[in-house]
This record gives C-alpha cells, structure tokens and sequence, in this order.
C-alpha cells in the first residue's frame, strides 16, 4: 500500500520572502499606473482563456491529485501541494471575494474584516463541479467591473501584501492573480507527466 507523505510547507498566510514581496509590490504598483482599466479586463479575460486551454480534457483523476511543485514567484510556500481542481477553487474564491470589494467600495460601503490570504485557501477535498463555479466567479468579476463607471472609488480596502486599493487596484489584482496561478497550473501539469507525482 502507497502512502502519501505530506511534505513539510510554510503555515497558510506566512506571506512571499521579504525581496521578493518588496519587488510585487514595486512591479504591482508601476502595472497600476501605467495600466488602463481596458488592458486589466482583457488580460483577466486572456488569462481566464489560457486556464481553460490547459485544463480542457483532462481526466479527473489527473485533476484532483496533488502534485508538489517549485515554487513560483508571487505563490506563498503552503500552496505548492495543490492539485488542478484546488487551483480553481482557489481562484473561484478569489475573483467571487474580488467581485464584492469592488462592488461594495463603487457603492460607498468599506468592507468589513480583513483580507487574509490564509482564509482563502481550497479544499483539498474539492471535486469537478468547481469549474463551472469558477467560471461563474469570473462571470460575476467582469459583469461587476462593467457596471461601474468609475473604478477609481474615494475608498479603499488593504490587500495583505500591497496595502490599500481602491476598486481600481483590486480589479488591476484580478488578472495578476490568475497569472500567478496559471503558471502553478502549468507545473502541475508538467509534474502530473512525471512518475513520482504524488
């Protein structure tokens, strides 16, 4: 009988290495300004298509295994041990909590709590019905976005890594976040391919 070892991450939330997290933010701050609000849309909707190009046809099985993977710049230590299906969900997550902040902040209304990226971590347990709430989570970003004539709201809501962001920031987030997760695809992907996937 196999038995999967887990291997030994940082605690959810412990948050990049101190260079590299001092570089996202510089990087992140210099997209948000040279950026429109046309360009965060479309490259949200392109990542979106290039998730979907890398997880068409694939079996189930291979979706819901979990595969450890290098770390990529931009993903915290504990989310190295995901499979497919948890990305998703995590991203599902994301861009539903995304929609809402920036819903809440275009009507003059703060948040309540604290964006924590501990909290939005996937299931381990997590199965394929996720994709399509995925896609309703994309579905709801972007039709929140197209509502709003204004992203650029008097108010903000603190990211845990880069700080206070008005609408406009959280929706510039959007498609830097599904990057950042689609390469963690790719390589669960290539190590899925590898005979010692877990």
């Amino acid at each position: 009988m196999h038995t999967v070892i887990e291997p030994q991450l940082a605690p959810p939330g412990a948050g990049l290495p101190r260079i590299e997290l001092w570089v996202a933010r510089t990087l992140f701050g210099w997209r948000r300004f040279t950026g429109s609000r046309r360009f965060f849309s479309e490259h949200f909707q392109q990542e979106r298509a290039n998730i979907g190009g890398l997880i068409q046809g694939l079996e189930p099985e291979a979706a819901t295994r979990r595969v450890l993977i290098k770390r990529c710049r931009g993903l915290e230590d504990s989310s190295r041990y995901w499979s497919v299906w948890m990305t998703l969900d995590h991203l599902r997550i994301v861009n539903g909590q995304i929609a809402q902040v920036i819903g809440a902040l275009s009507h003059g209304v703060t948040p309540g709590g604290k964006a924590s990226t501990a909290k939005v971590k996937p299931s381990p347990e997590v199965t394929g019905g996720v994709s399509a709430e995925y896609e309703a989570a994309c579905d709801k970003l972007l039709a929140t976005v197209a509502k709003i004539s204004n992203l650029k709201t008097s108010l903000e809501y603190a990211h845990p890594w880069f700080g206070a962001l008005n609408a406009a920031g959280w929706h510039a987030l959007a498609g830097t976040h599904m990057r950042i997760h689609r390469v963690q695809m790719e390589r669960i992907l290539h190590g899925l391919k590898q005979p010692c996937a877990a």
